[in-house]
């Protein structure tokens, strides 16, 4: 180096020019070191998002930065040190790289030139946000659609449970009718041949079945929702520990009862006799579900079932309600089977081992009472019934209790039987003559009201409530008070429709007498009526 002169020499050492060139290249030096920093940066920061030939583009312009920089400083040097080979060397370090770098971006313009633009990218993305507009838009729809459908599920289930209780209540109608001839006449078949064990024993069968016909018409009844019921006021605790220990020795030692019973539950307006049948009923059907044993709950529960849930449920009305449920760990119900387990006469057990109506029996008492019923079921794990019964509020409690008679069940008034039915006429004449009253039949309103309107003494009008001639049972008896205010009377029927029951209640100072019934009942509800 000592054979060449600084460049400074070049520079007539005049100190203006030198410091000059050496402040512009310390500039020039430092910014291509920051451009390079940031270049690097990005490319390993953010390289990951871009395309790798763009990714090592960033990469070389960095280098290509930063080697123009060291040339800078090496112009510095050279002012005072006459270093031009280590700068010769340099530049052509950079020349190498500038030549790749211009091959490169001769080789890339073409991808370059299709990028977007700012524009594009903004179309684009305006684009992208109206598709995922339209798509909410489409699974909104899709969603309305489901809930659509689901309520037309709901509404058809509904529908199809209603023409299935319409059938089942006028088949039980008919029905009772015969079975109340049979139950009647079998038990004055059985007093007469009590003394003839064979025959005695033939009729204690038949008894039997009759009684196991009438048995399912209450059911079918039940479920029809036209049973009359009695609300009132009642402690579900103290109901669910008495059908508790009723349960025990009917379940079976190898099912465990465990009752889950919140201490602030609010009294239900609900038949008492009625849900301690269905609870059974619930019971009964979860021992079946456990063969071999398992675990029975008994809940209760103060609930609140909203708008929202009333949305979900169409015949839900929103309100307070008192929460029973009976679970399982049996084993459960098929999905595609849940929709169906309330229909009468469907069941999952094999031939012979149920009839199908308890759960159509306890869905029919829970609408009747205006109240909700839903059932979950998972095979394997088990099935839960809940029953959400309306809180009483403002209702006192107040026991029923069964009408009674003071006296002997016979007597001489007279008694008016209307009746359509041929076969029950006779037998209920036959019956009630034979408790020494003196009779009068009519099979229709008319031939009744023409009875009342005559001279004879009549001291007890029995009625059917379905009856032929132009009205019911119930406007044919206030015809009857409107001509003999004294009048008492006695309803009977296997089908009350909304006669004498209004809202699943039997009507204040009615006194009914249901289908079938026995001569003991008969003669028992007749002295009731008559000192009513």
């Amino acid at each position: 180096m000592s054979t060449f002169v600084a460049h400074g020499a070049c520079l007539l050492w005049k100190s203006e020019l030198i410091w000059l060139n050496a402040v512009s290249d310390a500039l020039i030096a430092g910014a291509f070191f920051v451009i390079a920093f940031v270049l690097a940066f990005f490319a390993w920061r953010r390289g990951r998002d871009m395309m790798s030939v763009f990714r090592g583009a960033f990469w070389a312009f960095a280098i290509f930065l930063t080697v123009s920089g060291v040339t800078r400083l090496l112009s510095i040097l050279t002012l005072w040190v006459p270093a031009y080979g280590i700068e010769g060397v340099t530049k052509a370090v950079l020349a190498l790289i500038s030549v790749g770098i211009s091959a490169g971006l001769l080789v890339l313009l073409p991808r370059i030139m299709v990028l977007s633009t700012r524009v594009q990218l903004q179309q684009a993305l305006e684009a992208l946000e109206e598709e995922i507009r339209q798509r909410r838009k489409a699974e909104a729809m899709v969603q309305r659609f489901r809930e659509i459908e689901a309520t037309e599920s709901q509404v058809r289930q509904a529908q199809k449970m209603e023409a299935i209780g319409q059938l089942t209540g006028g088949v039980a109608h008919d029905f009772n009718n015969i079975l109340t001839v049979i139950t009647g006449t079998i038990e004055i078949l059985g007093e007469a041949v009590k003394d003839r064990p064979h025959l005695a024993q033939i009729t204690a069968m038949i008894n039997a079945a009759a009684s196991r016909g009438a048995d399912l018409t209450q059911h079918l009844l039940a479920f029809a929702r036209q049973q009359p019921l009695q609300p009132r006021s009642t402690d579900v605790n103290a109901l669910v520990v008495d059908a508790a220990r009723l349960l025990r020795p009917t379940l079976g030692e190898q099912i465990e009862i465990d009752s889950m019973l919140a201490h602030d539950s609010a009294p239900a307006l609900i038949d008492p006799s009625q849900l301690s049948t269905a609870i059974l009923n619930l019971a009964l059907n979860a021992r079946d579900a456990m063969p071999n044993g398992g675990k029975l709950t008994l809940e209760t529960k103060n609930v609140v079932l909203d708008e929202n849930y009333a949305n979900m449920n169409s015949e839900v009305k929103p309100g307070n309600y008192v929460m029973v449920a009976v679970s399982d760990t049996g084993e459960g119900i098929p999905g595609s089977l849940l929709d169906k387990v309330f229909e009468p006469f469907f069941t999952t057990k094999d031939v012979g081992k149920g009839s199908g109506l308890g759960l159509s029996m306890v869905y029919g008492f829970i609408k009747q009472s205006n109240g909700h019923i839903k059932i979950y079921s998972e095979e394997g794990h088990g099935t839960t019934v809940k029953l959400y019964l309306p809180q009483a509020v403002g209702v006192a409690d107040a026991p029923v209790t069964e009408p009674g008679i003071s006296g002997c069940e016979h007597g001489d008034e007279s008694i008016l039987i209307v009746e359509d039915d041929a076969l029950v006429r006779e037998y209920v004449v036959t019956q009630i003559s034979r408790f020494g009253y003196h009779t009068l039949a009519a099979s229709n309103a008319a031939e009744g009201l023409a009875i009342i309107n005559g001279a004879e003494r009549i001291d007890l009008l029995f009625t059917d409530v379905i009856i032929p001639g132009g009205m019911n049972g119930r406007q044919l008896a206030t015809e009857a008070l409107k001509r003999r205010p004294g009048l008492k009377v006695l309803y009977t029927s296997g089908y009350t429709e909304n006669a004498i029951v209004h809202h699943g209640r039997l009507d204040a100072g009615v006194l009914l007498l249901p289908k079938p019934y026995l001569s003991s009942d008969l003669a028992r509800m007749i002295r009731t009526a008559l000192a009513s």
